[in-house]
């Protein structure tokens, strides 16, 4: 009995809190095929989004070939302290990482303007033990890169969806984005 309850009470304690899953990132089909182009060729940024948009239904130039270009003009990584021991050696940092992008068609037309996200998370490292404090940086470098790939697309759905975008033709259907599921298995949400 109690198990055939225990989802029905979840349900009911995750909406009275307000958790909603967030809605899929879609986009338009005009956009398809698209390059993710990128100052650094091998960036990870670049290939994260291009796996997002291919899941997502869109064709991704990997080279050559013509379509929509999402460019990633800069990406920037940033360490700061944020706070000092009693000897002055830092203690806990600030990672911030910032990218600046834009989406053009495959006419070169702008859809989507340039501009910056930057996100940041905080961590603590000991500066008398310094085992696995490499480890929690690049793990979140990792989940600030994921994070960043969905936040550069949900920026591309919104200009789409508040109709910014001179659409020329009728509306196309358009592909639904969704988080990759090893991701979302592994406690990383991205979307």
């Amino acid at each position: 009995m109690i198990r055939r309850l225990l989802p029905a009470v979840l349900a009911v304690a995750l909406t009275g809190c307000g958790f909603h899953l967030r809605d899929q990132i879609t986009v338009p089909m005009q956009v398809s095929p698209l390059h993710v182009v990128s100052a650094d060729r091998y960036s990870p940024l670049a290939e994260t989004i291009a796996q997002a948009l291919e899941r997502g239904g869109v064709t991704v130039i990997r080279e050559g070939g013509e379509g929509a270009v999402l460019d990633i003009v800069a990406e920037q990584w940033g360490d700061t302290p944020i706070s000092v021991d009693a000897l002055g050696r830092s203690q806990e940092f600030s990672l911030r990482y910032a990218v600046i992008f834009e989406l053009r068609d495959a006419a070169g037309t702008v859809l989507v303007p340039r501009q910056t996200i930057e996100l940041a998370r905080d961590y603590v490292q000991n500066p008398t033990n310094a085992i696995g404090t490499e480890g929690e940086r690049e793990t979140l470098s990792r989940e600030l890169r994921r994070e960043m790939a969905f936040s550069v697309l949900r920026r591309v759905d919104a200009v789409f969806k508040s109709g910014d975008v001179q659409q020329q033709n009728p509306p196309i259907p358009q592909p639904a984005i969704t988080p990759n599921p090893a991701d979302e298995a592994a406690g990383n949400p991205g979307g």
